[in-house]
């Protein structure tokens, strides 16, 4: 089911992506949104009502998949142990003491 959701999501984030980018911005966009891009069907202000309400209605579905996934994966990363804040922390290296230097070699002792 999460898979299925994760497509749905992809395909209503590439379509708001898209309806995005056509509507006509004060810069021009890409200008498919103007009359000249819609032919004789709709007027400009048409196309521009009709886009921003289908903006209003894939943002409305993004963010409800986008909490349905959230709340569907909410402890599935539990078990992977790939969170590094839910590890405990490593123990501390016990501190000794720095090794002193070795001692220098006995002096030979002359026996006559």
């Amino acid at each position: 089911m999460i898979t299925l959701l994760l497509f749905l999501h992809l395909f209503v984030t590439l379509a708001l992506i898209g309806t995005v980018l056509i509507q006509r911005s004060e810069g021009g966009g890409l200008g498919i949104g103007s009359s000249q891009g819609m032919g004789s069907f709709m007027s400009g202000r048409g196309t521009a009502n009709l886009l921003t309400r289908t903006t209003s209605i894939l943002a409305g579905i993004f963010m409800l998949l986008s909490l349905t996934l959230a709340v569907l994966n909410r402890g599935a990363s539990t078990g992977g142990g790939h969170d590094i804040l839910a590890q405990p922390p490593a123990p501390a290296a016990a501190t000794s003491a720095p090794a002193l230097p070795p001692a220098p070699p006995a002096a030979p002792t002359a026996t006559h």
